[in-house]
């Protein structure tokens, strides 16, 4: 994932584990994130103990102006879009995923500095989803991750343009999760100024946040988005465009992460490009789905 358009000469590997935007070009290199360690990097917030209450919600609106964040209404999309817990939901939540459409009907995706702790070079493997969470309830319960599938390159070095995860469910009461709530479809190679919609969890709420906004290219291999209140928690996040109502779907087209984890200013996101690397990763997952 090197840049917009680009033919690899060297073989793909990728790790699959079991487990139970200021507008502007920069230049166009690969800039290596720093060792995640697991948890509190970029915009991931720290598991286990709980920071609920600490900052409470936004008023629920329709959606406000351009790059203001505001508390999104219960819909069907946005019950697909939930809370990562470790073990299970009585810590805080700290980080975001999606489901995503896959044959096996039971994959998410979030990004990769979420499922897999740089520090002792193994995916998380107590993972807990919790989609459409809003104040303690959880619609459809809690779902078990059962296997996190990263690049390789991002095992070996966060290679921050790579930061991104897919995620398989195990099944819940005999259903798979794109079942009971659908999923989004992946976009590949949309270019970088597309209108998005970016939901997510911040780890001191305990409902979401929604803002939309442009994206702008931060890089040959980065998005950049402005939007207030995207801080700790809502690493994972999708960026949404193109919601059909008729299929009632949309497409993600990033996750937040990349540059930073994410970034480090809580009105300022990142999330990297999704290129050839990425359709590449996804199609391995569904093969693993």
């Amino acid at each position: 994932m090197r840049s917009l358009v680009r033919n690899s000469i060297l073989p793909l590997t990728l790790v699959i584990v079991g487990a139970a935007a200021v507008m502007g070009d920069s230049a166009g290199e690969t800039h290596a994130a720093r060792s995640s360690g697991g948890s509190g990097f970029g915009k991931s917030g720290e598991p286990g103990q709980s920071q609920r209450g600490r900052d409470q919600d936004l008023p629920a609106t329709a959606p406000a102006r351009d790059g203001n964040a505001y508390t999104p209404r219960r819909t069907e999309e946005n019950a697909r879009i939930g809370a990562v817990f470790e073990k299970d939901d009585h810590g805080a939540h700290f980080c975001t995923a999606s489901v995503v459409q896959s044959p096996g009907r039971n994959m998410l995706i979030t990004a990769a500095h979420c499922a897999f702790d740089a520090g002792s070079g193994q995916p998380r493997n107590d993972l807990v989803f919790a989609p459409g969470y809003r104040n303690g309830d959880e619609p459809t319960g809690l779902w078990k991750v059962s296997k996190v599938v990263v690049d390789d390159r991002w095992a070996e070095s966060q290679d921050e343009d790579l930061d991104v995860a897919f995620l398989l469910l195990d099944q819940k009461d005999g259903k798979n999760i794109q079942d009971v709530l659908g999923g989004n479809a992946l976009g590949t190679d949309r270019g970088f100024d597309n209108k998005v919609k970016v939901i997510g969890y911040p780890t001191s709420r305990d409902t979401p946040i929604s803002c939309q906004n442009r994206t702008t290219k931060f890089s040959d291999t980065q998005l950049r988005i402005q939007c207030t209140h995207l801080e700790d928690g809502t690493s994972g996040s999708p960026w949404l465009t193109d919601y059909d109502p008729k299929s009632r779907t949309g497409t993600v087209i990033g996750v937040l992460g990349g540059h930073e984890g994410g970034g480090d200013k809580d009105d300022v996101s990142y999330a990297a490009y999704f290129d050839d690397d990425i359709a590449k990763l996804y199609r391995r997952a569904q093969d693993e789905d």
